[in-house]
Parts: C-alpha cells; sequence; structure tokens
C-alpha cells in the first residue's frame, strides 16, 4: 500500500486544485512530513488525547471505514498557517514526504504517541499512516 500512496503523490503538482479545504497541494505536502515526523518522536506535537479521542473517535478513524470528516482542525505544529513547516520547494518536500512515509511504514520503524488517539498499535498506526495519508490526497481528488 505505500508504493500506492507513492504513485499518488508523484501525481501530485503544484498547480492541483483542492476539492475542498483550505491547504494548497504544496502545504498538503509539507502537513503530511510534520505529521510523519511528528508521530515518529521527531517534530513535538502538542497533545490534544480525551477520552473521547482515545476510545470513541480512534475507534471510527481507524476501525471503521467511515470516511474521515472534511475540515477538521489540525494541531498547531503541523498546520502550515501556524507553526508547521512553510512550503519550500515542492519537488523536494515532495521526495521528503515521500521518504518520511516509507520510514514510516518500514518493519523497524518507531512510533511516539499520536496527539490526539495516544498510544497505538503498530497496526494501528498502519492504518492511521494510510488513511491520514490518502484523506490528503483525496482532497486533491488524487
Amino acid at each position: 500500500m505505500t508504493e500506492q500512496l507513492v504513485d499518488r503523490l508523484q501525481k501530485l503538482h503544484e498547480k492541483r486544485p483542492r476539492a475542498w479545504g483550505k491547504m494548497t497541494a504544496h502545504e498538503m505536502l509539507c502537513h503530511l512530513s510534520d505529521s510523519f515526523e511528528g508521530v515518529m518522536g521527531e517534530r513535538r506535537i502538542s497533545p490534544a488525547e480525551s477520552f473521547l479521542n482515545r476510545t470513541v473517535i480512534k475507534y471510527i478513524a481507524l476501525h471503521t471505514t467511515l470516511a474521515w470528516p472534511k475540515g477538521t482542525p489540525t494541531r498547531p505544529e503541523v498546520d502550515q498557517t501556524k507553526g508547521g513547516t512553510k512550503p519550500g520547494d515542492f519537488a523536494r518536500d515532495r521526495d521528503r514526504v515521500i521518504a518520511l512515509l516509507r520510514r514510516f511504514a518500514a518493519g523497524d520503524a518507531r512510533y511516539d504517541r499520536h496527539p490526539i488517539f495516544g498510544p497505538l498499535t503498530r497496526e494501528e498506526w498502519l492504518v492511521w499512516g494510510y488513511r491520514h495519508t490518502d484523506h490528503h490526497l483525496r482532497q486533491f481528488a488524487l
């Protein structure tokens, strides 16, 4: 599944219009990179855990096929209009997210706590990584 996501990321170009939301295609790449770095413990993301998020929301997001809602607020550290990485060179930023995605999916990957869902199993991490990336690629009709 990782390479399917990579293929879709490779099709993304800087001028691709969004189907919904506020992020540009370039901001979305930086958001994904920041998110992968955060959950692998390489970037601080402030926690927003709650009992509801660790139980009900996590279950729905990771254990059902329901589509993730559009326009859900993100943590400020991975929001490109706040504390997230600002877009630079499009090709370099796309290569960065692809490299991070591959590291995230590797068998020896290490994960921190999810800032909203709390601790996850490896299987849940892989579902999160796929669904989060897929959610944002769908934002650009990919």
